[in-house]
């Protein structure tokens, strides 16, 4: 019978391929039987699993890839996807898998196709089967790389398939199959929520213990891949909240006994997961209330010798976001975290300067003792000079900055300023006060604005220097300065004229034009800056 025919001829096709492959493929090409293989592949014909087989053996080959989806073979393949013959099922995948290999476009057009949920069921259907569950996972992994895949993939129950399935494995490779898929899936925030709620924390934890001793090679890549991913979990607001659970919750318990411990990349995970807590003043408050300031001081100080940089890094990540609430900052500066912080001053690691100075900056915002203390630390202060010239490391740079014209700003202190003015710092504000972020300019005219109305004396050659009244000027004379940025540099300009020097340049430039324009200004603090330092302008000349 024909069937019976056309069953051989697939055997010996199947056969050569086994053979070699290339040469074959490159004859199948040529013959035009793919056209042919398009209406063989029904779910009522016997020999669809071996059409199905051998296009996925052609496909093995870059060059026919292109012929098998101009032969019109996927659409027919999408099809088969939806029949109950688990044979049929394995190699459709197979040759969907391997067509679509690498090509973003034609893996976009099967999601567009609905494969996704089809996909999803079957493995709900088919989990007692290995190899079809393995040829799911695989196009998990390849489809969730694109992004248009997350929002389909969210609508489905994969997050309860695939927990349910991570649970039955007892074999490393299994496992690690399953978490190539979790990694990319668990980046969107719905997908994070729904991996809560079906378990996957609970089988992080447990991972996480049974592999904490081990020295195995395999057992070292579960505990990093676990932690890694409980992190990212903690990365949704939604779900990060459902496992704070008020700082009851035992999942925040448990992550908090990995800072203590002995192991590298549980500590890093355990700060890093403090800082992804750490995200709203609630959650902050509750947790230095409750002793965590004391446990990452505790952390940091085991790393203070050895460079560990990750670790560092984290550490001072989660005091820096629990820095944030007002009421949190007396507790911590007295609790000696700006100490901890400064034993990190000499790391030559900008991820660690960068973080190091967001916590200083943000412990002593409106915190003027602390600001005081931290602003006549002569060893700081020379460093952030240095850090203002970071010029490769624009953060870092920025950081420095801002912590200078902090210290000012909160301690207004005159001790302070002495300090910067030595340690060349003045240079530098008047830099940042022509920094394109409106938020940094102002910083440095409020603190350049301190400095000229309680140390005029001493910063005056610096201030001449680093050419602060034409900055003035052209910060008043440019239409897209901020309102802010006007109204500030107003006020600089009268501090300014106390000194004999600066006065004289004020009276060469001309301010009065420039100022007298800003009286029609239509912010209304603007323009009565504008008239009182005309005033003073028109008295002084």
């Amino acid at each position: 019978s024909t069937a019976d025919s056309l069953e051989g001829c697939l055997d010996c096709l199947l056969q050569a391929l086994a053979q070699n492959n290339t040469e074959t493929s490159e004859k199948i090409q040529k013959s035009g039987i793919l056209q042919v293989f398009a209406s063989l592949l029904t779910p009522q014909s016997s020999c669809t699993a071996k059409v199905a087989n051998i296009i996925a053996e052609v496909a093995k080959n870059e060059f026919m890839r292109n012929s098998c989806v101009d032969a019109g073979l996927i659409p027919p393949l999408v099809q088969l996807l939806n029949c109950k013959d688990q044979e049929v099922l394995l190699q459709t995948g197979r040759a969907l898998g391997n067509i679509c290999y690498d090509s973003h476009t034609l893996q976009s057009q099967l999601i567009n196709m609905g494969v996704i949920p089809t996909l999803v069921k079957l493995l709900g259907i088919h989990c007692q089967n290995a190899a079809l569950t393995e040829m799911c996972l695989v196009a998990f992994g390849n489809l969730a790389e694109l992004e248009s895949s997350k929002e389909q993939f969210a609508y489905t129950n994969i997050a309860e398939e695939i927990v349910k399935l991570f649970k039955k494995q007892i074999e490393h490779d299994k496992k690690e199959m399953i978490f190539e898929v979790l990694a990319p899936l668990a980046e969107n925030d719905i997908i994070k929520l729904q991996l809560v709620e079906a378990g996957l924390v609970e089988c992080l934890l447990e991972i996480v213990q049974k592999t904490v001793d081990s020295d195995k090679e395999d057992d070292i890549a579960e505990l990093k891949t676990a932690s890694d991913l409980m992190v990212l979990l903690l990365l949704g607001d939604e779900s990060m909240q459902k496992l704070f659970e008020g700082g009851k919750g035992s999942v925040f318990q448990r992550v908090l006994s990995w800072i203590p411990s002995n192991n590298h990349q549980l500590q890093l995970a355990g700060a890093l997961a403090i800082a992804n807590f750490a995200r709203n003043d609630g959650n902050c408050i509750h947790m230095v209330d409750n002793g965590i300031v004391q446990k990452l001081m505790d952390l940091l100080d085991r790393h203070v010798e050895d460079g560990n940089v990750t670790v560092q890094h984290a550490a001072l990540s989660a005091l820096r976001n629990l820095a944030i609430p007002v009421v949190n900052k007396a507790k911590m500066l007295s609790a000696g975290v700006a100490e901890a912080v400064l034993k990190f001053l000499r790391s030559e690691m900008p991820p660690v300067q960068f973080k190091l100075l967001g916590t200083l900056r943000m412990l002593i915002d409106a915190q003027a003792e602390a600001a005081e203390q931290l602003g006549k630390n002569v060893k700081l202060v020379e460093r952030l000079v240095e850090w203002c010239e970071a010029k490769d490391h624009a953060g870092v740079m920025g950081e420095s900055n801002r912590l200078l014209s902090a210290l000012i700003r909160h301690s207004k202190s005159k001790d302070v300023i002495r300090t910067i003015v030595q340690s060349g710092g003045i240079k530098h504000l008047a830099t940042m006060a022509t920094s394109e972020h409106v938020i940094m300019q102002n910083e440095a005219l409020v603190a350049l604005a301190l400095i000229a109305a309680l140390e005029l004396v001493t910063a005056e050659k610096d201030l001449e220097n680093a050419k602060l009244v034409q900055i003035l000027h052209r910060l008043l004379s440019d239409e897209r300065s901020a309102p802010e940025i006007k109204y500030n540099s107003m006020v600089l300009i009268c501090a300014l004229m106390g000194s004999e020097p600066l006065h004289k340049e004020v009276q060469n430039l001309a301010f009065l034009e420039v100022v007298s324009k800003l009286r029609s200004h239509e912010n209304k603090t603007v323009a009565q800056q504008a008239s009182l330092t005309e005033q003073r302008l028109a008295v002084e000349s």
